[in-house]
């Protein structure tokens, strides 16, 4: 596979899980309330740790399907025809 497929298939596997781990660990309680503002958005939503924990999961997701396409476990070409 290319290196751009590949990079799409990544990209598409780091954005299922980015939105499957964002509401992990969100407390809503709010200390301070602010005019305007959603009064249930989290005061520390975590997006760094989320980023992280979202790049290493999708990393091994990405090398064990990248692992199975090399070794023609899977083959995704023929699945899509």
């Amino acid at each position: 596979m290319s290196p751009t497929g590949l990079a799409i298939i990544y990209i598409i596997i780091w954005w299922i899980v980015f939105f499957a781990i964002l509401p992990i660990d969100v407390e809503r309680k709010k200390i301070v309330k602010v005019d305007g503002e959603d009064p249930g958005s989290p005061e520390n939503p975590k997006m760094l740790k989320k980023f992280l924990y979202c790049t290493g999961i999708t990393t091994i997701i990405f090398t064990a399907i990248y692992l199975l396409m090399k070794f023609e476990y899977l083959n995704l070409r023929n699945i899509i025809i």
